[in-house]
């Protein structure tokens, strides 16, 4: 039911994920990211505490592989679990379990690692991961959008996708950048057109946050 990508940026240590399902609010229950440690996605019969508890082992120290195995190897359910995360030095793992639905796989390369089920090619992360590869210059969340669009051109799931997520992390403890959209006929090309909007504001609300004073003007009546 979904297909994501979680990656991060060597020049900015920027950390983020991209994800996609047909299922509603998919970013709200997949999609976890913190800022100077790394990116996870959980998602298939979804648990949602396995995100932060690979945050935590990475946290603390462990490589993602790492960090992987420790969760996989605690959680009792995990037969039922597809996992990826990436850590502070661009390491990946991945995790899908013998209970993970329909035709699914994962694709690691470098600062990147796409993870599928439900597909409706086996080629869809692998074509995410490429699509990410491909745009070193670009910021993080343009290539995660552009990665999660590749792989729907490249067939997506096996049934249409209803909501879409980004979430990004830099230097803060709260999300430079945090979109969903919940429930869309075309929620890739919302978010996509939703990342456009964002994109010129995203630097601004973070200074509002750090320093009101330096921020630039709000661009309401009374703003003088």
């Amino acid at each position: 039911m979904t297909l994501s990508i979680a990656g991060r940026c060597a020049r900015t240590g920027q950390f983020g994920v991209a994800i996609s399902s047909s299922s509603p609010a998919v970013a709200a229950r997949c999609a976890y990211a913190r800022a100077g440690v790394g990116a996870a996605c959980t998602q298939n019969i979804t648990d949602p505490r396995l995100g932060p508890a690979l945050l935590d082992r990475m946290e603390a120290g462990d490589p993602a592989p790492q960090a992987m195995a420790v969760v996989v190897a605690r959680e009792p359910l995990i037969a039922y679990r597809q996992l990826s995360a990436i850590d502070r030095n661009g390491m990946t793992a991945a995790w899908s379990g013998e209970g993970t639905l329909g035709r699914h796989t994962t694709a690691e390369r470098r600062d990147c690692v796409a993870a599928g089920n439900l597909l409706s090619r086996l080629e869809v992360p692998s074509a995410m991961a490429a699509a990410f590869a491909e745009r070193p210059d670009d910021d993080l969340a343009t290539r995660l959008v552009a990665a999660l669009a590749a792989g729907l051109d490249a067939g997506g799931e096996e049934g249409p996708v209803h909501s879409a997520g980004l979430l990004v992390v830099s230097d803060m403890p709260f999300p430079l950048t945090d979109l969903r959209v919940d429930w869309s006929e075309d929620p890739v090309a919302d978010l996509v057109a939703l990342w456009r909007l964002w994109r010129p504001h995203a630097a601004a609300y973070r200074q509002r946050a750090i320093d009101p004073s330096a921020a630039p003007r709000y661009g309401v009546p009374g703003d003088e």
